[in-house]
């Protein structure tokens, strides 16, 4: 059965998206994803490109998260910067208060300078003022013109970089997505959420169009493990 809908994209409600989460809950998936991302190497994958053009830029780099969740992402490129001795600023914006609470407290509990702000990627003024725009285990949440708009966005927000790490769709992803989560996190809601974030995710060919009409036609698409697809794009 789960082979047949792979085939085809095949969107459900997550948990996680849900507005009226307890919070205890929240907390727990949030921290089961920590360590989900954690065994992915996120945060290395998107600070490749990013210290690139940090260690050619002419003044300090302004990267912004988009839907941090947790924040382990936004914070492991501050401390990458900090490690690195590059002038990289970083700060994440989230819809859920939950959650920017959350990753909020973490990085003040490591004495680490990032900002956490609400902010509708969709339906308010996307955020403008930053070098590098990135964003992980997002785009699988939206249906085709939504990714559109936000590519949109992205682009015209004047970032010189837009970096994006998000899940394929594959049966292989799928199995070590089922696997992989239950050796990772007691979260029955991560449990849950991460094979439907699988059956909700693009393939590269989807994404290669998507992304070529939301004018990004120079995006770079780079499989890289787990099961997951790295678009990278800089400003001519």
């Amino acid at each position: 059965m789960v082979t047949r809908w792979l085939k085809e994209r095949r969107r459900e409600p997550e948990w996680m998206d849900q507005p009226d989460l307890d919070p205890a809950l929240h907390h727990q998936a949030l921290a089961g994803l920590t360590r989900v991302n954690a065994i992915s190497g996120t945060t290395a994958t998107l600070w490749r490109p990013i210290e690139k053009l940090a260690q050619q830029a002419q003044e300090p780099t302004r990267v912004l998260d988009v839907a941090s969740g947790g924040g382990d992402v936004a914070i492991g490129l501050a401390q990458q910067a900090v490690k690195s001795g590059l002038p990289v600023s970083v700060d994440g914006c989230d819809m859920s208060p939950v959650a920017l609470k959350y990753a909020q407290a973490r990085a003040d509990g490591q004495d680490l300078k990032v900002n956490f702000f609400k902010a509708d990627v969709l339906a308010d003024p996307f955020p403008s003022g930053y070098d590098v725009i990135c964003c992980s285990l997002f785009l699988h949440h939206f249906d085709p013109p939504q990714v559109i708009q936000l590519l949109t966005a992205m682009r015209e927000s004047g970032a010189r970089l837009i970096v994006i790490s998000d899940l394929l769709r594959t049966r292989l992803g799928y199995v070590m997505c089922w696997a992989g989560i239950r050796m990772l996190t007691r979260s029955r809601m991560c449990h849950v959420d991460g094979p439907l974030s699988v059956q909700g995710a693009f393939t590269r060919s989807e994404l290669e169009e998507l992304a070529d009409r939301a004018g990004l036609q120079s995006m770079v698409f780079q499989n890289v493990w787990p099961q997951r697809l790295l678009m990278t794009w800089e400003r001519p």
